[in-house]
């Protein structure tokens, strides 16, 4: 089977579940009053990490450095938000999840495979212009 489609049915069908579960332990009223709490909430810290990861993306290129960890950093946020928007118990934990600087570390390490740290390997020359002093006068003596 595709994993969109799983996904599709999946994901739904996991957050009625949790709806209801949840919901009869503490109301109807109570549980969408937590969903969009979460949502509001979640989205104003993503929204706080988004220039956070902004202000450091601009610190990297200042450094004449690649910011590759701050560009998958803010897709990251941008998913994260879109997760926390969506109402459901399940997304909300995976969308703060990736909203939190210290476990969306974790979880880029984990399930991106690329090396973040490869473009602050050092160069061992030294980039200059150079000029032509001497003058004609120096080649007729």
């Amino acid at each position: 089977m595709n994993t969109a489609l799983i996904l599709i049915i999946g994901i739904p069908l996991i957050e009625i579940y949790l709806f209801i579960k949840i919901g009869s332990q503490i109301g109807a009223f109570n549980t969408v009053l937590l969903i969009l709490t979460s949502a509001v909430i979640g989205v104003a810290y993503a929204r706080y990490e988004g220039f956070n990861t902004l202000k450091s993306g601009i610190g990297q290129l200042v450094k004449n450095e690649m910011p590759v960890y701050e560009i998958i950093s803010g897709a990251t946020l941008a998913f994260a938000a879109f997760l926390l928007i969506l109402p459901g118990f399940a997304t909300d934990l995976i969308g703060i999840l990736l909203v939190i600087p210290f476990t969306r570390k974790i979880l880029l390490r984990r399930f991106v495979k690329t090396n973040i740290n490869k473009n602050k390997k050092k160069n061992n020359y030294i980039e200059g212009d150079y000029e032509d002093i001497s003058d004609d006068n120096d080649k007729k003596l």
